[in-house]
């Protein structure tokens, strides 16, 4: 068996599998479907890249989250950029046989943009400041557990905790009038924002 082979096949039994929850963490970042799929794949061309310094036996969701996460910071978000220009010495490229693996393109999709979550709620999970953003999407929505998502982002567990509290009182507050007018009680606290997460 090849090296490149054995590669390969590592990356597409360790990786992929979480190409799904990343593509949705990719959504809210971005904002949109296209951009979401195209950061998806440059967060798998570098995991590919650097594979080699994954430890086999650690978390390879939270990796890849950190990986996706630290590149819609340092790269996507700038106004201009230049198209990233890899060269790899293997015959086929990562982005070759992610394309061919992934599932996620038209069901996750449609899932993310037409059912999961009302435009109003979308909206305001998208306008919300990335920090924010970050811990109530993998928390709420990837039900990711308190310390991956402190892993992911390096913070503390207790940063977690504030900014998700802090992302929940500003989603309270956004989309109180409109939970009202969909036929939710809301009273005068937070602590229990489902309504948000339930449209």
């Amino acid at each position: 068996m090849s090296t490149n082979f054995e590669k390969h096949s590592k990356f597409k039994d360790i990786m992929l599998p979480y190409s799904d929850m990343l593509y949705n963490y990719g959504y809210y970042l971005t904002g949109s479907a296209d951009d979401a799929s195209d950061l998806l794949q440059e967060t798998f061309m570098k995991a590919y890249r650097f594979f080699d310094k994954f430890e086999e036996g650690t978390n390879a969701k939270a990796w890849l989250y950190r990986i996706m996460r630290n590149t819609f910071i340092n790269e996507y978000r700038r106004v201009k950029r230049q198209p990233e220009i890899v060269e790899y010495d293997e015959q086929i490229s990562p982005y070759q046989f992610v394309r061919h693996d992934m599932q996620y393109s038209n069901d996750l999709r449609d899932r993310v943009e037409h059912q999961m979550l009302g435009d109003e709620v979308s909206g305001a999970i998208s306008a919300l400041p990335e920090k924010f953003k970050s811990v109530i999407v993998l928390r709420d929505l990837e039900d990711m557990p308190y310390e991956e998502i402190a892993e992911v982002l390096d913070i503390p567990i207790g940063t977690v905790r504030s900014r998700l509290h802090r992302a929940r009182s500003i989603l309270y507050s956004n989309l109180k009038e409109y939970a009202k007018n969909i036929g939710y009680e809301t009273g005068e606290s937070f602590e229990t924002p489902e309504f948000a997460l339930a449209v």
